[in-house]
Formats: C-alpha cells, structure tokens, sequence
C-alpha cells in the first residue's frame, strides 16, 4: 500500500492463484497485473485524480466462498479498526476501503455482493454474468465490466439459428455461472424453435468418487441422443474434465459451442487429442486491446529477478498492518514470462482496466477534481453510486457506460478453434451485437466436405405446417399441412385452429379470409343462358297470346277454349317471367314467393285445360251422359270450374305458408371459400300439397285424352293435352330427383329449367302447332276441320 501526497480510501483487487491448476494461477496472475497496471496509470495521470494516490490491497479468493468472506468481512471494518459497526444509520460510516473491485466469478460475487449493498460499498466485477446480479434492488451497489447471461444466450440461440441446429444437448457446470446460464438458454430455445435432447450439470468438486461416474453417464446419454451439437456453459476446468473423459470414452465428433469461461482458457486447449472432439465454436467478448500492457508485463518480469521480487514481496506483506490477512503468493517462484505470454494475447484484460477507471472516474466527479487537482475532502462509498448509474467515462479513448442492471455490453465475438501444426489459434469469425454476422467461409467443420453438419429431430416447418409429434419426444415431430378452412395461429401450435364459420383459409394457410357469397347472379354465364331461354319462352308465350287474341273468334281458337286458350297462355307468360324470382341474391321474401308462382301459374294453364280434357272424355267414354253434363264444362260454366281450381290452389298457398314456407338457408359447409345462400324447403308436407294438386290435375287430364281417337278429316285437340301433360310428368320426375338432393346454386338453376321445360313443353306440344295453323295453313280453319267432339255430338242428336 503506498502513501504519497494524499492517499485513498483504497480498493480490494482480487487475484486467483488456485494451486492445483497452472492455468488458473496464470489467468488470475494476469487480472492482477492489470489492475496494478491500471492503478498505476491513474496515478501518473495528472488529470484524473491529481494529487491522489490510490492504495490498494490484493486478497487471493482460491475460487472458495469462505476464503472470499474472510477479506470481505475485513473491508467491512471501520476504517483504523478492526470491527464492524452494528448502526442504524451508515451515512457517516467509513470503511476500510472505497470500493471493490472483483470477484471474478458469480458465485462469489453472490455471496459478497450482498455484504457490499448493505454498506452501498461500490462493487465491480470484471467476469461475474449471472442474471440474478442484475438485479439492482437486492445489489444496488454490483456493477461488472462484462455482458450478462441473457446477452449469450441470445447469441449463441442467433448462432443455432443460422446453422439450422434445432436439436442440440446443452451441459452446464454445477456453480452459478453455469446453472444460471444453462436456465436461461433453455428457457429462451423453447421460444425459439430448439429443441434440447439432453441437459446435464458437470459435478462442482471433481475430485469426489462419484464424479467421474456422472461425467461418463453425461457422455453417454449425449451419445445416444444422436445429436451433433454441445452446448458447453462451464469454466475451464469442468470442461477440461468433460472434453478428456468424452475423447477417452470415444464420443463422436460434435459441434462443441464454448463461452469465454474456457473457450480462450489454455487448460481445455492443453487436454491431450483435444483436436478429436470435432468443432468448436463459441463467444467472447469483444474488447480493445490495452496499449502498454504486454510492454509492462514484459519489462516487470525482465526487470525485475525472481527472487529478489518475491523476498520483496515477502518484506511487504511482513511491513502490513497486523489487521491484514497473512495470504501469500505460493507459486511466485515459479512465474515466468513465458507463461504468461500466451496468456496476455486471449485473457480479456480490458474488463479489468475498465473495472478501475469506472470507480476512479467516479471519485473524480464526486471529489470534484478538475483537470490541476482534487479537494482534499473525505469521500463516502455511498456518494460514488450516483455518478457511477449516471456518467459516462471513457478508458483509451473508448467510452463506457453502466446500463439500467449495472452492466455493460460491448458485444461478442465468434471464435473458432483452427488448428495450425497442433497449435490453437482463436480465429474470429463473427460478430454480435444485437445481431449475429458469420463469416461462414472461414469455418472449416470436422466433416468430409468440411461444411456445417445437420443436428435435427425435425425440419423446420413451412408457413401453415403445424407439428405431429412423433414418439415420445415432444421435439420430434412431422410437419402437416393444415386442412382447408383451419390455419396455423402460432408457430408453436401442434394442431391447426378452425376459422370462423365467417371465414375460410385454403390448404397451408396461416390466416383466414373473409367468405364470399354464392348465389344464381344476373352475371353468371348459366344465369344469363337461362335468362335467354326464358326470354325465348316469354316471347313465344307473348307471340301466341297476340295470335289467339287476333283469331279469337276462329274455329281454331274457340275449339282450343277460346278465351280460356288466352288466358292459359297468360298464365305461361307470367310463369316465364317467375324465373327471375330465382336469379341474384335470395331473401326470404322471395324463398317464399318461388312456389307459390310456380304452383300458382301452372295451375291457371292446368285450369283451363281441364274443362276441354273433360268435355272430350265424356262425349267419348260416357256418351249417354254427355248430353246431360256437358253444359257444365263447356260455355260459362267452364269458367266456374277455372275459378274453383284457382282458388283451391290459393288456399293450398295458404297452407303452404302457414305449415312452412321455404326459407334463406345460409350454408357455410357445402363450400370450402364461400357461404352459399339458397333457399331451403321447410316443410315436404307443405311442399307436396302445394305441387300435388297441380300434378292431380295434370294426371286428370292425361286420363281423359290419351285414349281418344281424333275423327277423321278432323283436328285432334286431344292429343295436345295428353303431350303437354305427359311432358309435365317426366320434367317433374327429373325436378324431383335434383331438388330434393342438391345443395348449391344448381338448385335454383334446377327450379327455372324445370319452369322452362315446362312452359315450353305446354307451348310446343299444344300452342305451337295451332298457331302454325293460324299462320300457314289457314284453310285448315274451318268449321268442318276444327269442329269440337261436342258439336259433332249435338249434330247426330239432332239428326
């Protein structure tokens, strides 16, 4: 501890000298130096902390929390004593020293940390990740110097990723660092489509009997994973430990991803056949490098014998207070330059320099130096927390700042193992910050095409691909399309979600669709055949009314019914013109009206028809009683009988609305991507009496006229009713058949054409030939030609 002009409060610089492990004693060498480097630094600066030397006392931790808390519990003490003061107020409470910095792993860190936030001594570690220190309000005086767990697991997910390694084993040591790390992986890879064949925890003392055992059944349900990548969240030497047991057990090459931890640690490097365990790959953090420092460590170890060095070292100890520990430096003798070297190209020094000037920048600000000189006034541990959460500081002209969990994250770098003549060399291949850049080129992988190998349970399923999980692995899995009319809502789902029934998906979809309606439109190409056909069937019923209404008084026209020839063919207009009752949207007003016309019309021609069907078969078949009832059917009477049937039908319609009208189905099943708007039929009972009647009537007058005989050189207007009614018969068959069956727009498409055929069959079979008569062949309208069976009857009476 050294005292000049004005002298510190002082730090605590921790350095690990672990005996068993060489690698160990070098790494925690090289930490030490460099904070002596940067205190040094800070103390020849003139700007800085002018006039103000930093003391500083060194305690060796031996990776053990007990030998932590020893020197914890000292710095603690009240400054010139040797006790702790139990107060309620700790504002004016001076410790031995300022602030701390280290320790370097997050176990200790834990331990001590909690200590440290009780007195709001600033702590800064330049190694501890674990996710629990970011937790500002149980350690609200913990900083560190290096990014937390959280960022290396967002990197090393970035980095499965990009390889398409979704099938990985991740093994941990059993510390915080590792366990901490491993949780936090595990609980981000479920997120992120990866999936974990195995996770394990190295055993913490390797030295125990049942070591050696966990590590070889680790290894060995890796091994029947089958999987080609470890993720490895350990210090160096369980990872030493696990590297040499997997190489001596003769475990496959795989795809090791490392961490700082032992990654540029010569302890995994130095296992024997280490070359044979495949690929590795693996973050460190992404630092400057420390102008001077190989410099200083070089002309420290050249300038300085070993010997006298360490009996230098000895007389220090010897000179300290007795209120320090007797701790001492076992494998001095031993350091040389040599060892050190390779050490001071990969140890990341950085973190450890910036660790000393965020305190000492922290003091410039609460002293309130400027750039000539600071006030000689006591300074509070306490006082340092403000400026250290709040400014910025810069170290080598790289500026740093602490963020809202007390860290800071300058990025990673991805380092692979390339092996030169048996020599390691940490080759960077990457970047990550926030996001990950490879230079894949410059990875050479352990397989034969030197290319990235596959470590899948599973492909990656495709947008509207939902996963069949396969055995009892649930991250083994198929990839299944979704059907039509269900999507994929998440990419984790294992099962497709069905769409509204407002909606509908095609196959392989991940978002539903609004429904279209499906309905007979004016614009559809059957719909505009059938409008022609109806026009067609409109205007010959048109054409012969004219014609009839113009010959009404012809022999033709009054032995065809006369003016109830007339009003059939009206009848049959209206009747073409109720198709369009059938074409564009459906409503349930028109659902209602369809039958009803066409029950309607076709009962009006029917009607007329009837008194002619039997006037004929009594003058043939009941001749005796001809000339007692044929007043009844024929002249006025007949239209007595028209208008019985009329209204007969009318209250048919009114049974038919009162036992159930069609109505507007809106079907959303018959469809895969519309809803089909059709109307349905309520009730068959109501439907059969409605169109029973009619189909009564029309049989009525197939009996009366299919067996007459037409006299001769005389017109057989029998034959026209027996045609149009027969016709009738096998367009209903067919209507039948198809309206009871079919549930999409040919149902309606069916009603007109069995409207048309229909119209057009009483057209073509008894119209159409007399108004051929009418209009080329008038000399067959005559009365001998066109006389009816009654009249004929009436002469032989009177004859």
């Amino acid at each position: 501890r050294a005292e000049q002009e004005h002298k510190s409060p002082g730090f605590w610089c921790e350095q690990h000298f672990l005996l068993s492990s060489p690698g160990l004693f070098t790494d925690g060498l090289v930490w030490a130096l460099a904070m002596r480097f940067a205190i040094e630094q800070i103390n020849n600066s003139s700007s800085l902390l002018p006039g103000i030397t930093l003391g500083y006392e060194m305690y060796d931790t031996c990776f053990e929390p007990l030998v932590a808390l020893q020197p914890s519990l000292l710095f603690l003490t009240r400054k010139g004593t040797s006790t702790i003061g139990v107060l309620c107020n700790y504002t004016e409470y001076q410790p031995r020293v300022t602030a701390v910095i280290g320790p370097h792993k997050s176990d200790l860190c834990l331990l001590t940390a909690k200590l440290f936030s009780s007195f709001l001594i600033p702590q800064v570690s330049y190694g501890a990740s674990s996710e629990a220190l970011s937790n500002t309000e149980l350690f609200p005086s913990f900083y560190r110097t290096v990014p937390g767990d959280r960022n290396l697991a967002e990197a090393v997910l970035l980095l499965l990723g990009q390889f398409g390694w979704n099938w990985v084993a991740t093994v941990a040591s059993d510390d915080e660092y590792g366990r901490g790390a491993q949780a936090l992986f595990l609980s981000m890879a479920s997120t992120d489509s990866i999936c974990i064949a195995f996770e394990g925890l190295i055993p913490a003392e390797l030295a125990e009997p049942g070591a050696r055992r966990q590590l070889e059944n680790i290894i060995k349900l890796i091994n029947s994973t089958n999987v080609s990548v470890v993720v490895l969240f350990a210090h160096s030497l369980p990872a030493q430990a696990l590297l040499r047991l997997s190489i001596t057990m003769g475990l496959g090459k795989k795809v090791w991803i490392g961490t700082e931890a032992w990654m540029l640690s010569d302890i995994a490097t130095s296992t024997p056949s280490i070359q044979s365990v495949g690929t590795v790959l693996g973050f460190a953090m992404r630092t400057g490098t420390v102008p001077g420092f190989q410099e200083y460590v070089a002309e420290l170890f050249s300038s300085v014998q070993q010997e006298e060095f360490c009996r230098r070292s000895r007389e220090l100890s010897g000179q300290g207070s007795a209120e320090g520990l007797d701790t001492q430096c076992q494998q001095c003798d031993r350091a040389t330059l040599g060892d050190m070297w390779p050490v001071l190209t990969v140890t990341a020094v950085q973190p450890v320099l910036v660790a000393v000037y965020s305190v000492a920048h922290a003091l410039h600000r609460a002293l309130g130096c400027t750039a000539r000189s600071c006030p000689k006034t006591p300074i509070r541990s306490w006082q340092l927390l403000h400026f250290m959460n709040t400014l910025p500081f810069e170290v080598n002209g790289q500026s740093f700042r602490f963020d809202q969990s007390h860290g800071t994250n300058t990025g990673y770098k991805l380092i692979f193992w390339a092996w030169r003549n048996g020599t390691v060399t940490y080759l960077p291949v990457g970047d990550y910050d926030q996001s990950l850049y490879i230079r894949k080129a410059q990875i050479q992988f352990h397989t034969a095409d030197k290319k990235e190998p596959t470590s899948e349970c599973f492909r990656r399923c495709q947008p509207g691909q939902f996963r069949r999980i396969k055995g009892f692995n649930l991250c083994c899995y198929d990839c299944t399309d979704c059907s039509e009319n269900t999507f994929l809502s998440s990419t984790d789902s294992t099962s497709c979600s069905p769409c509204p029934q407002h909606q509908w998906a095609p196959a392989r979809s991940t978002r539903c669709h609004p429904r279209g309606h499906s309905f007979l439109s004016w614009h559809h190409p059957v719909a505009v055949a059938l409008v022609a056909v109806m026009a067609l069937a409109a205007s010959l019923s048109c054409g012969a009314l004219l014609l009839f209404l113009r010959h009404l008084q012809s022999p033709l026209v009054r032995l065809s019914g006369g003016a109830r020839s007339v009003l059939a063919l009206l009848w049959l207009l209206l009747q073409s013109l109720s198709c369009c009752l059938y074409v564009g949207r459906p409503s349930a007003a028109l659902c209602s009206l369809q039958q009803l016309s066409y029950a309607l019309c076709l009962n009006g021609c029917f009607s007329t028809l009837l008194p002619k069907a039997l006037e004929i078969t009594l003058v043939t078949e009941f001749p005796r009683c001809a000339p007692r009832l044929l007043r009844w059917v024929t002249h006025g009477r007949a239209w007595l009988l028209v208008a019985l049937s009329l209204l007969i039908q009318v209250m048919l319609c009114c049974c038919h609305l009162y036992l159930g009208p069609d109505f507007l189905v809106v079907d959303y099943t018959s469809l895969p991507s519309e809803v089909l708007l059709v109307c349905g039929t309520q009730s068959w009972a109501a439907f059969a009496l409605l169109h029973g009647y009619n189909s009564c009537l029309a049989f009525l007058c197939f009996l009366c006229t299919f067996m007459v005989q037409a006299p001769r050189r005389s017109y057989n207007v029998a034959r026209g009713i027996t045609f149009a009614t027969l016709i009738c018969f096998v367009t209903w068959i067919f209507f039948l058949v198809l309206f009871a069956t079919l549930r999409t727009v040919l149902r309606a498409v069916t009603q007109i054409c069995t409207i048309l055929a229909t119209t057009l069959g009483i057209l073509a079979s008894y119209f159409v030939p007399k108004c051929y008569i009418l209009l080329f062949r008038p000399e067959l309208n005559t009365e001998d030609y066109c006389q009816s069976l009654a009249e004929e009857e009436q002469e032989a009476s009177t004859q």
